[in-house]
């Protein structure tokens, strides 16, 4: 295990498409979500 080192953080342009690429899966993702409990309550409540 000697030479190696711990990774680095990503530098700032890597770390916005990291964030862009969480929010294009996560947005949609959320809003299904949400649209499925809704639904399911409206199922289940009448």
């Amino acid at each position: 295990m000697t030479g190696e080192s711990s990774p680095s953080p990503p530098e700032p342009s890597r770390r916005a498409l990291i964030a862009f690429a969480w929010l294009w899966v996560g947005l949609p993702l959320a809003y299904g979500l949400y649209e499925l409990v809704r639904k399911a309550t409206q199922l289940f409540t009448g």
